[in-house]
């Protein structure tokens, strides 16, 4: 007896998690499949494969995360659900899932799937609800990938600009160095800075650490907030400029084979640690130089 009433009355618990009839909710995730399963095989092996970076699972599997994480807090809230304001996004997503569709727009049902879990928890559990999972939702943006022409006109720049200083610090600390564009030969070895190296895609994914990073924190202050996001540029520069100064140096002493081979993967590595080192240290540094407020919300 006393087994079969804990059942009971866990069941029904789960299932008013969002205020969701069981049939309601079956309804509503075999909505969902049916609109993202054609959208993740176009993502993965469709047209659009092309055009995805590597990093939007992990993406999108984060912002999961940290939905899930307040989740307890989510069902605690006692407000009313938006249920105009959560319809009209609900349509508003749908419309532009169709109107993606129908052209051919990819960004479009991709956006269209970020917007759908935004509208449930706005319907049914309201503003509130909406406001404590925020980040999370905007997180999913770096799950968008970026513009080909967008990359295109910022990369070259970046990748001459990483090359340059790269070179240049080779040089003083007394290695045979040269550069001609994005090509750095150092001794008998050329190099090709490609976008994998220094491009727009890998700071848009660093940035998206660095912002994970400071919403994790959950510092009091939100100008030491705004400081650390906007410092993340910079730092994943510094992060570029280190992984093809790596690569030049393994190059040059361990030969092409090795350059090119597990180490080239290695230095990948090597650059979101540096990355992140240099958050985390940046992040000491603002707490010392701004003053000290409250405990977190």
């Amino acid at each position: 007896m006393t087994s079969t009433t804990g059942l009971s009355t866990a069941a029904p618990r789960r299932a008013a998690w969002l205020g969701i009839e069981p049939a309601v909710a079956m309804i509503l995730a075999a909505g969902l499949l049916l609109i993202a399963a054609p959208l993740a095989w176009d993502w993965a092996q469709g047209p659009w494969s092309r055009e995805t970076q590597g990093h939007e699972p992990l993406v999108l599997g984060i912002a999961a995360w940290l939905i899930w994480r307040r989740r307890d807090a989510i069902a605690a809230l006692d407000a009313p659900p938006a249920r105009l304001a959560g319809g009209l996004l609900l349509a508003a997503a749908l419309l532009l899932h169709l109107t993606g569709r129908l052209f051919g727009v990819f960004r479009f049902e991709l956006v269209s799937m970020l917007m759908l879990p935004a509208a449930l928890l706005l319907y049914f559990k309201g503003v509130p609800a909406l406001r404590k999972v925020w980040f999370a939702f905007f997180f999913t943006l770096f799950a968008v990938p970026l513009p080909f022409s967008l990359v295109l006109a910022v990369t070259g720049p970046m990748k001459e600009a990483v090359s340059y200083i790269a070179a240049q610090l080779l040089g003083v600390i007394g290695y045979p160095i040269g550069l001609s564009g994005v090509v750095i030969t150092i001794g008998q070895y050329q190099l090709l800075v490609n976008e994998a190296c220094a491009g727009l895609q890998t700071m848009f994914t660093l940035e998206a650490m660095g912002l994970l990073y400071a919403s994790l924190m959950n510092h009091t202050s939100k100008l030491r907030n705004v400081l650390l996001a906007v410092l993340v540029v910079p730092i994943a520069f510094c992060a570029n400029v280190v992984r093809v100064m790596v690569l030049a140096l393994v190059t040059y002493h361990l030969g092409d084979a090795a350059g090119q081979g597990f180490l080239h993967g290695f230095a990948g590595m090597v650059l979101f640690l540096v990355a992140l080192a240099l958050v985390m240290a940046v992040d000491a540094l603002l707490g010392r130089l701004l003053p000290r407020t409250g405990a977190p919300s």
